[in-house]
């Protein structure tokens, strides 16, 4: 009786997994929109002492995401305001959407992989899993193993799309 070999596992091919670099915890949030008058008007001095009475001990080493969901218009020294009452206390603060903090720490892991790890080496980005990768994830993981891989692939181990060999 012939012996049952894994040829995936004898192939030398690597898989990297995306979620594996996809962030632990969603960013913390900071709606503007609850310190203004009526929700929709910045008043300076109230802006400011709401600013001093808030606790800003919530955020300890969080990723926070600055933001207005109403309509005002927020000056944008108010944004640099909140960021200053972060600075020291939160681990990061982005000042836009949730979606947008996340790509920003998403990106942030892709870029602190040790590529040398996958230096000549037959790699796979798995597609398949979870949680739902967005195109730039992908994009980013084959701009930063492109250089050093010897081939480059997206899917499974047995049904892969070939992206890139070097010659």
């Amino acid at each position: 009786m012939d012996e049952i070999r894994n040829k995936v596992a004898e192939s030398g091919l690597i898989t990297l997994d995306p979620e594996k670099y996809y962030p632990v915890k969603e960013p913390q949030t900071f709606d503007i929109k609850d310190f203004l008058y009526r929700e929709m008007l910045l008043r300076e001095k109230d802006f400011r002492e709401s600013m001093d009475q808030h606790n800003w001990a919530q955020y300890q080493n969080a990723h926070v995401v600055v933001f207005c969901s109403s309509d005002a218009i927020i000056p944008l020294w108010a944004y640099m305001l909140v960021s200053s009452k972060l600075m020291g206390i939160a681990g990061k603060v982005t000042v836009g959407s949730v979606d947008e903090a996340i790509k920003s720490d998403f990106l942030e892991q892709i870029h602190s992989i040790d590529r040398q790890v996958f230096a000549d080496k037959r790699v796979i980005i798995k597609g398949c899993g979870e949680k739902e990768i967005q195109p730039y994830a992908y994009e980013a993981l084959a701009s930063h193993l492109l250089p050093v891989v010897k081939s480059l692939m997206y899917g499974e181990p047995c049904s892969t799309v070939p992206i890139y060999k070097r010659k």
